[in-house]
């Protein structure tokens, strides 16, 4: 009997800048890839797109409950989600969003993958120590999804 387990793992990388270019954090931190989002990549192994969205936006929020698979929207989000640019390598799916100047500021500590600007199906949450963004701030966010 052959056993086979896939393991679906997330990390990110943040980068605030502040107005001058000068880099004020840069943080890499590891997500939950929740159960909406395993499903949903369940979901992509059949021609399920015409019912399925893309993962498409990413958001940050205010909350700092803890993350857990059952999670299908972050806790509290902060101003509008940002559009995605993606790419896929091997078995790794790379997700970047620039939250720039005006956009979700204050005092993050989670964010999410989404495949929709409002509600919508949830990928990953995740976790981490406060990140203050200023209203003049913008946030880079690489975020990588991994099935081993």
């Amino acid at each position: 009997m052959i056993n086979e387990t896939i393991t679906v793992s997330g990390r990110l990388q943040m980068v605030l800048t502040g107005p001058d270019g000068t880099v004020k954090e840069d943080k890499t931190i590891n997500n939950l890839v929740v159960t909406t989002g395993k499903n949903f990549i369940a979901s992509r192994m059949i021609n399920d797109q015409a019912t399925t969205a893309i993962m498409s936006h990413m958001a940050l929020g205010s909350d700092n409950t803890a993350a857990i698979v059952g999670q299908t929207a972050l806790t509290t989000e902060l101003g509008a989600r940002v559009a995605l640019a993606d790419a896929v390598s091997g078995a790794e799916v790379t997700y970047t969003a620039t939250f720039g100047a005006g956009v979700s500021t204050g005092a993050i500590v989670e964010a999410g993958i989404f495949n929709a600007s409002s509600s919508g199906t949830m990928a990953c949450r995740t976790v981490f120590s406060v990140v203050n963004k200023g209203s003049d701030d913008t946030l880079a966010i690489t975020w990588n999804v991994t099935i081993t």
